[in-house]
């Protein structure tokens, strides 16, 4: 649920730039995309010298908002739906993203920088399949 009182469009507006800018910067420098898919799959099976800057890009996911933790309050999370809900969307997130060939980060923030059909089908699959379950989740099933 967003806070609308406290909803900042500043504060997302720079968010979204520096994802933007750090996903370029990224292509731009070391010629891959930023899909946090692939980059997760990749530990599993990384190439030699492929590793360290692997491992390095999560520790940046994983420690930026440890980062920001030190300097501002991080916003108070909250989840309306059981761990076996979770843990079935969590499913089922992974079984599409080996699916569709990437993920949200991949296709939609990347994908769809470089004007890549495949990129604009699977987000408008993706986005449409999530709205389409929040609205039954919500609205006819009433859970």
């Amino acid at each position: 649920m967003i806070a609308w009182n406290t909803f900042t469009p500043w504060s997302a507006l720079a968010g979204g730039a520096l994802i933007g800018l750090s996903a370029t910067l990224f292509v731009l420098l070391n010629g891959r995309i930023a899909g946090i898919s692939g980059l997760i799959g990749g530990l599993l099976t990384a190439a030699r010298g492929d590793l360290a800057w692997r491992i390095a890009f999560l520790i940046g996911l994983i420690g930026a908002p440890l980062a920001y933790a030190l300097f501002a309050a991080l916003p108070v999370l909250r989840i309306d739906a059981s761990y076996s809900a979770l843990c079935l969307a969590g499913l089922l997130v992974g079984i599409g993203t080996r699916y569709g060939a990437g993920c949200t980060s991949g296709h939609g923030v990347c994908g769809l920088a470089r004007l890549s059909p495949r990129s604009l089908v699977a987000t408008l699959t993706f986005m449409g399949a999530g709205f389409s379950t929040v609205f039954f989740i919500r609205h006819i099933a009433g859970l």
